[in-house]
């Protein structure tokens, strides 16, 4: 039986499936991922949680790359991939899906947002530091641009930040937890474009096994979890979804 034929098997035999995934889902909708050569942090260092908050330079400049779209992470549309996680989605057999992306891309497919989990927060909308109010960034953007006002919360006065979580900056409490819960009640956990190098994030899909359920994993590269899955497929995403969800 071929690769696609098994993971075909395995989507069709769950009954409640939990996707993880990460940078290789959207690189197919030409978001460019984070840490590989030619992606975004090899083009721009990072400005880290501390240095945003405390630097008002560093806070002018990343809300720069922010309206200009320097990092990419916006803007696209859904692919294949995408499309196939919102079918499983309104089949009612797809629980969750828990994403280390940041472009809104699973909710822009038609996954509804209350099963789309963030780990690493959202890029299409920004958030105060203080109170946690949400700011649209239409509305930040003429004031930046036009008047170069670094944007500040409208309730409360306190720094307003994109819904990314920045390097040094706390994981959501909420949305990890959110993830563990999910994990733990699967019976399929399907790996879909991560390398699985990125801690905390990383260690949901071996929580998943040890809990008992099947463990998939549909990525170009092979990564660290390969020689344990119960399945491990190098190819295409989209394509491949496109083939065996209907």
């Amino acid at each position: 039986m071929s690769d696609r034929a098994q993971l075909a098997r395995l989507i069709g035999q769950a009954r409640r499936i939990v996707a993880f995934t990460g940078a290789g889902i959207s690189t197919e909708s030409g978001i460019p991922d984070f840490r590989s050569p030619g992606g975004v942090w090899s083009r721009m260092k990072p400005i880290t949680f501390q240095e945003f908050v405390g630097d008002e330079d560093k806070r002018r400049e990343a809300w720069s790359r922010a309206f200009s779209g320097k990092a990419g992470w916006t803007g696209r549309a859904p692919n294949a991939g995408h499309h196939a996680l919102a079918r499983l989605a309104a089949q009612g057999r797809l629980s969750s899906v828990i994403t280390q992306n940041v472009d809104n891309l699973h909710q822009d497919s038609g996954v509804p947002t209350d099963r789309v989990i963030e780990l690493h927060g959202n890029a299409s909308y920004a958030t105060c530091l203080e109170c946690g109010s949400r700011h649209e960034l239409e509305a930040l953007r003429a004031p930046f641009v036009d008047r170069g006002e670094i944007p500040t919360c409208r309730w409360c006065g306190g720094l307003v930040k994109t819904a990314v979580i920045s390097f040094g900056q706390s994981m959501p409490a909420g949305p990890m937890r959110a993830a563990e819960e999910e994990t733990l009640a699967c019976d399929l956990f399907l790996v879909l474009g991560s390398s699985l190098t990125v801690f905390p994030a990383a260690g949901f899909p071996m929580l998943a096994k040890r809990s008992g359920a099947v463990l998939a994993i549909l990525n170009r590269e092979p990564t660290e979890l390969d020689r344990v899955a119960d399945l491990a497929v190098r190819d295409e995403i989209g394509p491949v979804l496109s083939e065996i969800v209907p």
